[in-house]
């Protein structure tokens, strides 16, 4: 099992977030490993990008602390291999070398921060700090985006039709008119839709369909 993996025991006992060292120079992680857990941070340290992609992504927030020049691929070959696999951890890059096309080239692809050696402990933690931050609301966001779409699957057809009306701005005699509903009837069906949802108010039932991306119904959907 790789350094990286958790047990689901683990798992269960916190979620306190983790930093990901990825260095080839023993001595560069046996420092940062130092530093991190020097202010409470749980660290995991590993020497080579393969020993990151054949891992299980953390469960919990975590940042990649990582050397733009690795053994095989490099520090920007793993940026882009883990944003191809849909893992969207954030990184910091640290490095002897940087020039400003690798610095761009790392920023436009989404790294937080690009460091260059020797790094000042205070950036490095500030970097790190903010990484995690952006991991934490990035997992909060998708796990409410997941509940609301379980929301969404408890609806029926006609309760999407009416929810997707309402949060386009129609009245509810434009949706009766729309589906060829009594207004009584529509009245209906968006209470249900609201309660469904969870959301209080029409502003929140807004919210909710931008949230997961709900658009007006396209041709005839009277029935």
């Amino acid at each position: 099992m790789s350094e990286f993996s958790q047990t689901p025991q683990s798992r269960a006992d916190t979620d306190e977030p983790i930093v990901l060292i990825v260095d080839d120079d023993a001595s560069m992680r046996k420092a940062l490993t130092n530093l991190f857990e020097s202010v409470g941070l749980k660290v995991k340290a590993v020497g080579s990008a393969a020993e990151v992609l054949q891992a299980n992504p953390p469960e919990v927030p975590s940042c990649l602390v990582l050397d733009i020049r690795l053994p095989g691929s490099s520090g920007l070959d793993l940026q882009s291999e883990l944003a191809e696999a849909n893992i969207h951890t954030p990184i910091i890059f640290i490095t002897g070398y940087g020039d400003i096309p690798m610095t761009v080239q790392a920023m436009k692809s989404g790294a937080v921060d690009f460091l260059t050696k020797p790094v000042r402990e205070q950036d490095l933690l500030d970097a790190v700090r903010a990484a995690i931050e952006r991991d934490r609301k990035r997992r909060d966001l998708e796990k409410k985006v997941s509940d609301l779409r379980s929301r969404l699957e408890s609806l029926t057809p006609r309760e999407r039709d009416v929810l997707a009306l309402v949060a386009s701005g129609l009245l509810n005699k434009q949706v009766a008119g729309e589906l060829g509903l009594a207004e009584i009837t529509v009245k209906i069906y968006r209470g249900q839709v609201m309660r469904k949802m969870g959301a209080k108010s029409l502003a929140e039932l807004i919210r909710i369909s931008e949230a997961l991306g709900i658009s007006r119904p396209k041709g005839n959907v009277q029935t």
